[in-house]
């Protein structure tokens, strides 16, 4: 197992974590590492999953118009002489 060190917390952050220590009845380090545990256990996003995400935002507010801009004709490509 990897130990880790987390610098500069502050007292009030340290009180909170030992408190909810105490509460479910385990030790800091525990209780620590459970937080890390639930925080990191939801799966990450997929690029499918995506239009998913942006839709789930945006469909409720009534979707939204995107102006596409005009086609423009290709520009001549440059000549190396």
């Amino acid at each position: 197992m990897t130990s880790i060190t987390i610098p500069d917390v502050d007292d009030a952050l340290k009180l909170r974590l030992e408190r909810r220590a105490t509460r479910h009845g385990k030790s800091i380090e525990a209780e620590a590492r459970d937080i890390l545990r639930e925080a990191l256990s939801e799966p990450e996003l997929q690029a499918s999953d995506l239009y998913a995400a942006i839709r789930s935002i945006v469909e409720p507010i009534g979707g939204m118009e995107l102006e596409i801009p005009p086609r423009e004709p290709v520009r001549e490509s440059p000549r190396f002489e």
